[in-house]
């Protein structure tokens, strides 16, 4: 079975080519438009890494985080915070809710790539 992963991103464009590359790395997807519909198929998916956007509608990446952190049962979640945020205090914050990485867009798919890569097999 292959490890699922769940992309939250309100830009449509970003999701599509998001998918495309973690479905052809042979990972499970499953998708997100919104903050909130991110923690909820969070909770009903259980994937091993989220790839979230900071930036989204009904509730921020930061606020989902937060509350997948907070939760007994999903706060093993990887995440990786994506987005143009790129200052040194948006990492930290992102950082400081839990996210196991981040990364500011534009990124390199190849980057990203090997960071999930990383991320999902460990190290033998």
């Amino acid at each position: 079975m292959s490890t699922k992963i769940l992309i939250a991103d309100d830009e449509p464009n970003i999701l599509i080519s998001l998918e495309f590359l973690m479905k052809r790395e042979g990972y499970d997807v499953v998708l997100a438009r919104d903050g909130q519909e991110a923690i909820d198929a969070i909770a009903r998916e259980r994937p091993a890494l989220v790839l979230l956007d900071v930036m989204m509608p009904v509730k921020t990446g930061f606020d989902v985080c937060h509350e997948v952190r907070n939760s007994e049962t999903l706060r093993d979640t990887l995440i990786v915070m994506l987005t143009a945020k790129g200052r040194d205090t948006d990492v930290a914050k992102g950082l400081a809710l839990g996210a196991n990485a981040y990364m500011t867009k534009p990124f390199s798919t190849r980057e990203l790539v090997q960071k999930v890569k990383e991320m999902l097999e460990p190290a033998p």
